[in-house]
């Protein structure tokens, strides 16, 4: 994301999500308790927003995305989405579906690390949320659920038949896409679609910790760590390491590369500033 901008002002005040930054970490809170956390229209075009402008503004090391309440994000809100759009047009209905996938495409193409902070339910668009973010750190509460098929709709939506079995394979992404079976943290643990299993009550405490790690460390390494991690799932061998060649040799010439040689003859612990 280029961090030039045009006339748009910086938004103070995002009406759909609770914001948080201090000391590199952004935390984003799915704030409606009541619907578990149940996704509208304006919460994911405020996520679509928020990840676009703290990619611009590069200030932001690592965000974490949790959920208030009993649960981490049900998914899109019954009334207020599933009601609504059947009443819509077909480039209406494309527009809606467009802008969840740019939520995910956001999430994956942000130029710092995102970290789910699971618990309780992440069902549907919620699932795919997490799925998207760079880990998933859940409570033993947690409970995943690819929705989609039981409310008539495909199976693959906002990427998650790209994305699921490329974290799980394509034998459990069929079961959990066809089927919209919930799983449980034991096994999603099993299958690889956690990160970490964090304590009882301690899923949003240890990422963010995790957060607060990935903050202090090489920045610009692991953006582009990430940034090669979306592009070559689809390249042949011969373009990734020829991708890889170019990115190290970039990094090379950077400031961290060098603050690294510099801090372990000097015996010190590097100082890093991202560039």
């Amino acid at each position: 994301m280029s961090p030039f901008t045009g006339s748009a002002p910086r938004t103070a005040d995002w009406a759909h999500l609770r914001v948080a930054i201090a000391d590199g970490v952004a935390t984003v809170t799915l704030a409606r308790p009541e619907k578990l956390n149940a996704l509208t229209f304006g919460a994911y075009a405020d996520l679509r927003d928020l990840l676009a402008e703290l990619s611009r503004e590069r200030a932001v090391r690592a965000l974490v995305l949790a959920g208030e309440g009993r649960g981490f994000c049900s998914g899109g809100d019954v009334d207020e989405i599933i009601g609504a759009t059947l009443s819509m047009d077909t480039a209406q209905l494309l527009d809606f579906n467009r802008m969840t996938g740019q939520v995910v495409r956001a999430i994956r193409e942000c130029p710092f690390p995102v970290i789910a902070a699971v618990h309780g339910v992440a069902a549907g668009a919620g699932a795919v949320l997490a799925l998207a973010s760079d880990f998933r750190i859940a409570d033993p509460s947690a409970r995943f659920a690819f929705l989609f098929t039981r409310v008539g709709l495909s199976g693959g939506d906002m990427g998650a038949a790209y994305l699921l079995p490329r974290v799980v394979g394509l034998g459990h992404a069929t079961r959990l896409l066809m089927l919209g079976e919930p799983v449980r943290a034991p096994e999603a643990e099993r299958i690889g679609l956690i990160s970490e299993l964090a304590e009882e009550g301690r899923a949003d405490e240890t990422a963010a910790e995790l957060a607060r790690r990935l903050a202090e460390g090489p920045a610009l390494a692991y953006a582009q760590t990430k940034a090669l991690l979306t592009a070559e799932l689809d390249m042949p061998l011969a373009a990734a390491v020829e991708l890889d060649a170019s990115t190290q040799a970039l990094l090379m010439n950077g400031e961290d590369y060098a603050e690294f040689h510099a801090a372990f003859t000097e015996k010190r612990p590097p100082k890093w500033r991202g560039r």
